[in-house]
């Protein structure tokens, strides 16, 4: 079960970190494709911010599972999070933005099952 665990936990971190990197490192205006969204520069920012934190928790908690656990479940509700504002937007429903607004959808199983593998191994 802990090899699972350090599994699903690291491809979550390694995406986590992929996604919430650049947009900590926003500088500027946010584009403008996220302004016609409702986003503004700070919140692109602390999203990244917790991305990124949660890729490092995830690392972290491969030795230390209490904070892999924790985590785990702020990923998930970061992405349940991420899964409302698309579907608030409407970007379900549009085939020009479904392909992107997909993937918070399919890491949510991996987010659940990293929790769940973490506390199961401790």
């Amino acid at each position: 079960m802990y090899i699972a665990a350090v599994i699903l936990s690291v491809l979550l971190a390694l995406v986590f970190l992929a996604a919430g990197a650049p947009k900590v490192q926003l500088k500027g205006a946010v584009p403008d494709g996220l302004i016609q969204k409702g986003l503004s520069s700070g919140l692109v920012r602390f999203v990244g911010l917790a991305e990124v934190a949660a890729a490092v928790g995830l690392g972290v908690g491969i030795w230390w599972q209490p904070l892999g656990i924790a985590a785990a479940a702020g990923t998930v509700v970061v992405l349940i999070g991420a899964i409302s504002f698309h579907a608030k937007k409407g970007e379900y429903s549009d085939s020009a933005t479904r392909g992107a607004a997909i993937t918070p959808i399919v890491l949510l199983p991996v987010a659940v099952a990293a929790a769940v593998t973490l506390a199961a191994s401790l």
